[in-house]
């Protein structure tokens, strides 16, 4: 790491990614920023420089070598899984700085050795303490998938919709399924386990969605004017069911809010819409598909007079950033839905759907508010 970049750093202060430290004596605590860290986005412990006033305060050579030894010790002994940190000394003002360069975890949630849970809370750490929160860390390590958690009350006797899941296994297979053994096809096929829907099974192939997920629907609100906190609307609906239906349903809601000016055709013809289908398409696609399953919450589609936005709950997962995904670049959080969605949705699975959008239509935004647990395109009228 360059001294210039480090003195850049120190000078904007903590955040979620840097942490500032003017000595460390106590393991425990090293060890607890260690996890912070991992459970995270990763970042720097930089040791030497006070946290308050962001002066370089240095170490002695003394100081050096025990802090070095008492970082390594921590991420080796004290973290579960232990934590490969790479360390530096840098000069500064003659004066010597260690920083320690902690990775993103890859086995989340990591722990310190009394099996406690942090992460990073802007620029301080939290416990995490939360069955959600700590389904979403097993989640990113693939331990856990909220699309398979089984959903309570699903039997597939009663909960299958047979004519639904029979069209989509004649289309992918050429063949009608076998009903008698139906359980073990759906078990198979990772939708059920002991004759028990999944999620991911209730989404594509349910029936009384509503009862069984009551939290996964669409909220859709058409505004009158520009602003959120506006207290009139024009028309709200609660969209609910599967997967294909609520595609269908938002869809619609969207579309028939649109201008569609004639743009120079005759009188008679069918004007074009104001926004391309394939944007309104692909972004609701990509809410419904990869929205976060762990967070009980509903997908947002607010019209306003100048924008349409579509909130999906959950960040970006896997680290993607908005660069990567207006680059095309594809880290699927629900790969059973993906997978199967192929065949019940307009949906390509390359990565490719926010770029085809961004082609049709350029003046998009996205917001990957990682505090909120939301990630938000907004499509400007």
């Amino acid at each position: 790491m360059l001294e210039k970049e480090l003195v850049a750093l120190i000078a904007g202060g903590e955040t979620t990614t840097l942490q500032l430290k003017e000595n460390v004596t106590n393991a425990v605590s090293v060890a607890q920023e260690i996890v912070a860290f991992a459970n995270s986005w990763g970042g720097k412990l930089v040791i030497g420089v006070n946290d308050k006033t962001g002066q370089i305060t240095g170490l002695s050579f003394d100081d050096l070598r025990r802090i070095q030894n008492l970082l390594c010790n921590a991420a080796n002994d004290r973290v579960k899984s232990p934590i490969i940190i790479e360390t530096e000394v840098l000069t500064i003002e003659d004066k010597k700085l260690i920083v320690a360069h902690v990775p993103e975890g890859m086995d989340k949630p990591h722990t310190n050795k009394d099996g406690l849970i942090f992460v990073k809370n802007g620029a301080d750490k939290r416990k995490v303490t939360s069955r959600e929160e700590l389904a979403r860390l097993l989640q990113h390590s693939g331990n856990l998938y909220a699309e398979e958690m089984p959903v309570r009350g699903a039997d597939l006797r009663k909960s299958l919709d047979k004519d639904r899941f029979e069209e989509f296994f004649q289309k992918r297979y050429k063949i009608t399924p076998d009903w008698e053994n139906l359980p073990q096809i759906l078990e198979n096929l990772r939708l059920a386990k002991d004759g028990i829907l999944n999620t991911a099974g209730v989404l594509l192939f349910g029936l009384n969605v509503r009862t069984l997920l009551p939290n996964f629907y669409v909220s859709a609100v058409w505004y009158r004017g520009n602003e959120l906190s506006g207290s009139e609307y024009r028309r709200s609906d609660n969209i609910f069911g599967t997967l294909a239906s609520q595609y269908d349903r938002s869809f619609e809601f969207i579309y028939s809010k649109l201008d569609k000016p004639q743009n120079g055709q005759n009188f008679n013809s069918v004007g074009e819409p104001e926004i391309p289908h394939v944007v309104i398409s692909e972004l609701l696609v990509n809410a419904l598909v990869h929205r976060d399953y762990f967070i009980k919450d509903s997908i947002k589609l607010l019209v306003f007079d100048n924008r349409i936005e579509i909130r999906s709950p959950g960040k970006l997962p896997n680290g993607q950033t908005i660069a990567n995904i207006r680059s095309g670049v594809s880290r699927r959080r629900n790969e059973l839905l993906s997978s199967f969605s192929l065949d019940v949705l307009p949906y390509r699975a390359l990565g490719s759907g926010i770029v085809r959008a961004l082609n049709a239509y350029p003046n998009i935004d996205f917001v990957n508010d990682t505090e909120k647990e939301e990630f938000a395109a907004i499509i400007w009228r």
